[in-house]
């Protein structure tokens, strides 16, 4: 991956990054028993074009699959690319996952959360917690000079002791004028590997783990992953600029 290098192009990843994290907590307000996952998703399609910005998922093709979602909602079981459905119907007790992805001036900003809807049992809490948790000791090792594997290296450590199935399917990746490019952000993996972190760098960092085991399954949709023993499943993500000193979190909501 080449460093964004003009201070325009870095801008325009900030506001894209704003955008989208704006997007995101607007949409994690609305998360409540009774909401169903299309009511919600159409939500971001609408905060997102009162931003004058696009969404980088809808249309997005992966062989012959178009996604037909504004953003991503993953509930329980699902890890990544849920889409909104008007049968899926938030329930107390849910973890929901929400990724917001835009297109503005050019740039993505990339993000996401999950969200327990309350009461949430005390494994599913910890689960939220420790993945959240690994996410900013993973941003810690994101500086000009590590390579890629001491951020991957980082989430694994941190991981491990907890027991968690670490899914190793689906895994970060740079942002820039494209909603996937160059290097891949395994969340596992040694230190000292990969790809070098220069400044200009925009990383999106996105720990998915699961409760039970990393294995997973993909449902007919073409989209959907879940975990294969059903357990449920956590997913945090920021968008990260290496800078010369240290890393910026893009997507960390400004007032």
């Amino acid at each position: 991956m080449k460093p964004v290098r003009t201070v325009e192009a870095i801008q325009a990843i900030r506001e894209a990054c704003q955008v989208a994290a704006s997007v995101l907590a607007r949409m994690v307000d609305a998360v409540e028993v009774g909401v169903n996952t299309y009511d919600l998703d159409q939500l971001g399609r609408k905060l997102i074009a009162e931003h004058g910005a696009d969404s980088a998922c809808f249309n997005y093709r992966h062989q012959s699959n178009v996604f037909p979602a504004y953003t991503c909602i993953s509930v329980n079981e699902e890890i990544v690319h849920g889409i909104g459905r008007l049968q899926r119907v938030i329930a107390p007790g849910d973890l929901v996952s929400l990724d917001v992805v835009v297109r503005y001036r050019g740039m993505i900003g990339d993000n996401a959360t999950t969200v327990g809807v309350g009461p949430v049992s005390k494994a599913n809490q910890a689960l939220l917690d420790t993945t959240r948790e690994s996410l900013h000791h993973a941003i810690g090792l994101a500086r000009a000079g590590n390579r890629v594997g001491d951020i991957s290296n980082a989430v694994e450590r941190f991981i491990k002791p907890h027991k968690y199935g670490i899914v190793r399917e689906f895994v970060g990746h740079g942002v820039g004028s494209g909603m996937h490019e160059p290097p891949q952000i395994p969340n596992f993996g040694p230190r000292g590997r990969g790809a070098l972190l220069k400044p200009g760098m925009a990383l999106a960092i996105e720990p998915m783990i699961n409760l039970g085991r990393p294995e997973i399954e993909m449902l007919d949709d073409g989209w959907t992953a879940v975990t294969r023993d059903r357990l449920p499943s956590a997913h945090f993500e920021h968008t990260v600029l290496i800078t010369e000193s240290d890393p910026e979190i893009l997507t960390l909501l400004k007032n």
